[in-house]
């Protein structure tokens, strides 16, 4: 399953005197307004206050299925167990593509959060290794897919300015983010199939 990061509706620009919503990621609703990834760069960087306020329960599914190793080609007249080797690395995607193992006060703002509301820290990639068996019959491949354990987050960035900043003390910033469940098992799944000729005749002569 692909994973989508959810982007923000349009919402009202003006909600009190004072305060301000933006939620197209990274564009600005009007010339006098900043872009969200403009507005997260001022997240304990001239505020007053910046706080990440999730939506509600991180959303937990599986990630893309994706082969990991090499492929095992068996040429002989009997079955064979290959162990394949392979190491794989899952990312993180946010809505405003920008990587959160960084050091920008936004970032460390929403890993607080996470740890804070979920009771678990946040990973922005996680690689794992292994050696797994695969049985292939004659005249078949093997191989060997992954999917890791996801976590998706959405909320809202609450931040508050000593002075006005684009006409405003406070503005309030969407933002969506997803990366691997820290200590999560992936699933693992070997395959098999038969041969085609090309692959025949590449791999066994």
């Amino acid at each position: 399953m692909t994973m989508k990061i959810r982007l923000p509706l349009l919402l009202a620009a003006l909600v009190t005197a004072g305060s301000a919503v933006l939620s197209a990621p990274g564009t600005a609703l009007a010339e006098d307004q900043p872009t969200i990834r403009e507005l997260l760069d001022k997240c304990d960087n001239g505020t007053d206050s910046c706080v990440f306020h999730p939506d509600g329960a991180a959303e937990i599914s599986m990630g893309e299925s994706h082969q990991v190793g090499d492929s095992a080609f068996n040429c002989t007249p009997d079955s064979q167990t290959t162990t394949v080797g392979w190491s794989d690395t899952t990312g993180e995607s946010n809505s405003v593509g920008v990587s959160l193992t960084a050091e920008y006060g936004f970032s460390l703002v929403f890993k607080m959060s996470i740890t804070a509301t979920y009771g678990h820290t946040w990973e922005s990639s996680h690689t794992e290794s292994e050696l797994t068996a695969v049985n292939v019959r004659p005249g078949e491949v093997g191989w060997v897919t992954r999917e890791a354990q996801m976590q998706h987050v959405s909320g809202t960035y609450e931040l508050h300015f000593p002075d006005r900043f684009y006409g405003h003390y406070y503005w309030y910033a969407p933002f969506d983010a997803t990366g691997p469940m820290p200590d999560a098992p992936s699933t693992k799944t070997q395959h098999t199939r038969a041969m085609t000729d090309q692959e025949k005749s590449e791999h066994c002569g």
